[in-house]
């Protein structure tokens, strides 16, 4: 549906799904073999090696990405980013909103951005220029927004590969060579409770102490060596940022002393009433809020 002054092309990377999506992949590249172009290999090779291949094999200036059950809404998108970057070559990271899609009752439910309470602060609602720095402030952003210039990711470093979120590495990386502009329009859809998506995860991984502890671990451990390659130039958002994960952890831990210590202040202020009451009681009294969420689920059923 894309309408362009210019030429694209689409890669699609197939790592051996099961429902079929190569058969349907195959029939598009025969329909359009100067358009299309299949990625894919005889076994599994994993998200991260699936993209690197795609990268790979891209001949154009500019990337674009649309994962998985992602999808686009506007005719203009391409020509509207690429427009902009054209006109404003220290603009090296081109983003916008998108709708939130439930996939359990197909309904559009909001908008990604803010994605959380604590990102609502740094959301400017009209069009902008962010910084790195901001960026990790402002939180998720869709990832089937990004459009950047293909020759910032050459020779990443290898904490890159290894990061928790790829597409947060992708969008500090560029936005460090220059700025990220944001657009105001809603011109995708991310489909969320997806299983085995990156959000899905998060969310089931909140069930699991271990787990959800390591997922926040990861993320420090990604700003801290963003901060390393950016020289500290980003430091001091950098490690607000990090304050939400650090605040996390020791919430998944119990620890109300921790909590309540000066660097977190802003964070337990801004929470509901409610939410602190719980978060008094699940650190200091954790049995009974056990009970207590046992009884509230038992009442949902």
């Amino acid at each position: 549906m894309q309408k362009t002054t210019f030429d694209f092309e689409i890669l699609i990377g197939e790592d051996c799904s099961t429902d079929k999506t190569r058969e349907i992949v195959e029939k598009y590249v025969r329909r359009f073999p100067n358009k299309v172009k299949l990625i894919t290999s005889h076994e599994n090779v994993g998200a991260a090696q699936n993209f690197f291949r795609l990268f790979q094999n891209s001949k154009g200036k500019y990337i674009a990405l649309c994962e998985g059950d992602d999808y686009w809404l506007d005719s203009l998108k391409l020509q509207k980013q690429v427009d902009y970057m054209e006109q404003h070559p220290d603009c090296t990271l081109c983003f916008h909103n998108g709708e939130v899609l439930d996939s359990s009752t197909d309904k559009t439910t909001r908008k990604v951005i803010p994605w959380m309470t604590n990102n609502e602060k740094y959301y400017r609602k009209e069009n902008a220029k962010y910084s790195a720095g901001e960026l990790a402030l402002l939180g998720y952003i869709p990832t089937a927004s990004y459009l950047y210039p293909k020759h910032l990711l050459y020779n990443l470093p290898d904490w890159c590969f290894h990061s928790v979120v790829g597409d947060n590495v992708i969008k500090l990386i560029t936005a460090s060579h220059g700025y990220a502009y944001y657009i105001d329009e809603v011109m995708s859809v991310y489909r969320f409770g997806v299983p085995g998506s990156a959000t899905t995860n998060w969310v089931n991984d909140h069930n699991t102490v271990k787990r959800h502890i390591k997922l926040c671990q990861g993320f420090i451990e990604l700003f801290d060596n963003f901060n390393h390659y950016s020289n500290l130039r980003f430091e001091r958002e950098i490690d607000e940022a990090k304050k939400f994960f650090e605040f996390q952890i020791s919430l998944a831990k119990g620890e109300w002393k921790e909590i309540r210590e000066n660097r977190y202040v802003n964070i337990f202020r801004e929470l509901d009433t409610s939410v602190k009451l719980a978060t008094y009681i699940r650190c200091n009294f954790p049995q009974v809020y056990k009970l207590l969420k046992n009884f509230r689920t038992a009442l949902v059923r």
